[in-house]
């Protein structure tokens, strides 16, 4: 009756393993990562996973597999994950929990790309699955220091959530029933924009065209294909596609969402 969490010493992965552990003991929990020294604390037991390797030991025996979508160029980041994939099937992993992205089948998001096919991936296997299709995370556009927020997103809106609370969502369905071939899409409780963004922060919004935001996040020192992909969100940003505010997240935490202005306060 194991479930195992991939990827547990990274941003979400951490928090949805801290929420999971208040709902699943930790005798049916596992959690694979790279490097098993960083995960010597967590409490569970911890097996070593490369995605870019052989994954058999990794997931025998584990009855639900929650799979952290990983970083990295698309090319790289699909043969990871249908890497992942093909293990779990081969090890009888009975649920596949995914982390998404909205409306990951239909988006015109660049990175959309990589969760349409690990989706298509997953459901090709026959396994049962839970797609968490988060939504952007609250933490990608805080603030940090006194200057303008720089955005290739005009006066678009987002419907954003904290990275924790999707996490809490997460956790949820790893502990409850009833979540097989369920798709939900996970959004905060408004859409807002980054003039309000601004306002809420104490200071300003600049708009820029997406190959001035591009040319800027290089110059930050983030890769091209970082830099594209944000760059791109950014601009479906202003294209509304981001701004629908969806019921899933609500239900399954039992609350509503931190709103962004919750979130600049707790910054």
């Amino acid at each position: 009756m194991t479930t195992l969490i991939t990827g547990a010493t990274g941003h979400l992965g951490s928090l949805i393993l801290k929420h999971t552990l208040e709902r699943v003991p930790a005798d049916r929990l596992a959690v694979s990562v790279r490097d098993p020294e960083k995960a010597e604390s967590l409490g569970v037991e911890v097996r070593a996973g490369d995605f870019d390797g052989p994954l058999a030991d990794t997931f025998a025996g584990v009855e639900t597999l929650l799979l952290v979508s990983v970083d990295g160029p698309d090319e790289i980041r699909i043969g990871r994950h249908l890497n992942a994939v093909r293990a779990a099937a081969d090890a009888g992993v009975r649920h596949i929990v995914y982390t998404s992205v909205t409306d990951a089948d239909t988006s015109p998001l660049s990175l959309a790309a990589v969760h349409k096919a690990t989706e298509e991936a997953i459901r090709a296997t026959g396994i049962t699955f839970t797609f968490l299709r988060n939504g952007m995370y609250h933490e990608n556009y805080l603030p940090h220091g006194d200057g303008p927020i720089v955005t290739a997103a005009g006066d678009g809106r987002i419907a954003s959530a904290s990275r924790d609370d999707l996490a809490l969502a997460a956790a949820v369905v790893l502990g409850t029933p009833g979540h097989e071939n369920a798709v939900y899409e996970l959004t905060g409780p408004r859409a807002w924009s980054f003039d309000e963004l601004a306002a809420a922060a104490g200071t300003t919004h600049q708009p820029v065209t997406e190959a001035e935001r591009v040319a800027g996040l290089k110059g930050f020192g983030l890769p091209d294909f970082v830099a594209e992909l944000l760059a791109d969100i950014e601009v479906n940003i202003g294209r509304g596609v981001l701004a629908e505010v969806r019921p899933d997240l609500e239900k399954l935490i039992g609350r509503a969402p931190v709103t962004i202005e919750d979130a600049v306060r707790g910054r």
